[in-house]
């Protein structure tokens, strides 16, 4: 379960010192920019993307609930001190700490993680400690659920008010993407009794939030204005209890992050520089790009990267590998502009071969199981067809004769832009079948025409494509008799917050 989210980072502590609640108990080694610039070739420092001028920070900011500047001693405390009552005084901080000693247990940060082996949890809740933080963490969300744009707008103004050195971490216009880091820590909250989903998901995050330059140091400051947003429009519930329950919970949260971006350190770059060396226009509207990564870059097939082009710095997009890994290196994605969408558009309509791109890291689990003989079943919609393809290549690669049945779904004729290259592949791979399903001229939309062939019972099914393709897709699959353990596909959820 992984979701993109905008930066989160601060250089300072809850409470004015080293002690926070928040502080992180062991940082990872960061290597400074401009050490990783200077190794690298003129031409690509010449048409990197470039970071926004201070005019930036002004922009953006929530009209509604303000908050005025804070003084710097204790910000957490002051934000929540009007909430209880005077009969009920606010929890001490050495309570919060003590609680999370003996409640969680996090291990030390290790010196290698090898991109080879599985990691490990790095965090262990225990059940009698869980569930009740659980309770009073979901209290709190169903409390503020109504008003969910106040509370993003407040946690906002929260942090530009009293980090303003944040603001240059975050892009210019936070219209489509405000809500990401706060709605990922809230789900990760929401989890924080399920040890084995809240690991992987924020061990992605930690990764992912690296091409941001996020350093642990900087969790600190999400964490105290987290407390301030929730405890300010929850405060008919909010009490000492429910406070350390977030205390505990956003603590066992950053630390997950620091320990992955901290390992990960180790073993990859926090982002690559790619040159477009081939864009080809498929339709009016969808392009098939190609890009030459400026070092290595590891990935399997069916997993996807997030891109950021030099026209809108810090706006950062997902896309699907097109193709297995290639001798080559290159690296290819197939986009579709959308109406609004700043990165689409901008590679579809703008972007050249010479562009300079960014690339962060490979992320996504719709990967082949290559232990088994199991038939693949693919269901590929629009541009959501290039994963599949990669996946056909990467059975191809290994040598395999198991079954692949793909079905390419899409509105019209036009929409099939990429179905000669999968019909050649048919035409190589006897194992390989290739249906086109076109809405304007079937009866049967693509989730339902599966249900006209089969059995699946021997397959493992793969999804890529819109959102609602995908749910009705799973349904359809669940329907039919494929247990949910034998379904793959990306994070619904993910592909509604990323819109481009």
């Amino acid at each position: 379960m992984d979701a993109p989210t905008t930066a989160s980072a601060d250089n300072g502590t809850s409470g004015g010192g080293g002690g926070g609640w928040f502080t992180p108990r062991k940082q990872p080694v960061t290597t400074p920019d401009s050490e990783r610039e200077a190794a690298e070739g003129s031409r690509l420092a010449a048409m990197r993307p470039m970071g926004r001028t201070t005019s930036d920070t002004d922009k953006d900011q929530p009209a509604e609930d303000v908050p005025q500047a804070a003084p710097p001693a204790e910000p957490a405390r002051a934000a929540t001190a009007a909430q209880p009552s005077a009969a009920q005084p606010p929890a001490a901080e050495p309570t919060a700490r003590e609680a999370l000693s003996a409640d969680l247990r996090v291990p030390a940060q290790r010196s290698t993680a090898p991109a080879a082996q599985p990691q490990e949890p790095l965090v262990q809740v225990r059940a009698e400690s869980a569930s009740p933080d659980a309770l009073l963490i979901r209290r709190t969300m169903a409390e503020v659920a109504p008003i969910a744009d106040k509370v993003t707008s407040y946690f906002y103004a929260l942090l530009f008010v009293r980090h303003p050195d944040l603001r240059s971490l975050f892009p210019a216009a936070m219209d489509t993407q405000r809500d990401r880091l706060l709605k990922a820590l809230l789900t990760a909250a929401e989890h924080i009794d399920n040890t084995e989903v809240l690991v992987a998901y924020l061990q992605n995050l930690g990764r992912g939030h690296r091409k941001y330059g996020t350093r642990a140091e900087h969790y600190p400051a999400v964490g105290e204005c987290l407390i301030g947003a929730l405890s300010k429009y929850a405060s008919g519930i909010w009490d000492p209890e429910m406070e350390a329950a977030w205390v505990r919970a956003y603590t066992t949260i950053s630390q997950v992050m620091i320990d992955a971006a901290a390992a990960d350190e180790l073993r990859a770059p926090a982002w690559w520089y790619a040159e477009i060396v081939a864009h080809d226009l498929r339709t009016p509207d969808v392009a098939v790009v190609t890009v030459r990564p400026d070092q290595p870059y590891p990935f399997l097939a069916g997993q996807y990267t997030s891109l950021e082009t030099p026209w809108w710095p810090r706006i950062w997009r997902h896309y699907s590998f097109a193709s297995a890994p290639r001798s080559d290196g290159l690296l290819t994605f197939h986009v579709k502009a959308v109406p609004a969408g700043w990165v689409s558009n901008a590679l579809v309509h703008r972007a050249r071969p010479g562009d300079i791109i960014r690339l962060g890291p490979p992320a996504g689990s719709m990967t082949v199981d290559h232990t088994t003989d199991s038939g693949l079943l693919c269901l590929g919609g629009g541009t959501g067809i290039a994963p599949i393809k990669a996946l056909v290549e990467d059975v191809a690669e290994h040598g395999e004769r198991r079954p692949v049945e793909v079905f390419y779904g899409a509105r019209t004729d036009h929409d099939l832009y990429d179905i000669d290259t999968m019909l050649r592949l048919q035409q190589s791979h006897p194992w390989l079948s290739v249906r086109a399903v076109i809405d304007q001229q079937a009866h049967l939309q693509l989730p339902d025409a599966i249900r006209e062939y089969g059995p699946w019972n021997e397959f493992d099914a793969y999804l890529s494509g819109p959102p609602g393709m995908i749910r009705s897709g799973v349904d359809a699959l669940r329907n039919i008799g494929i247990p949910s353990e034998r379904i793959r596909h990306d994070s619904v959820e993910e592909l509604v917050a990323t819109g481009d």
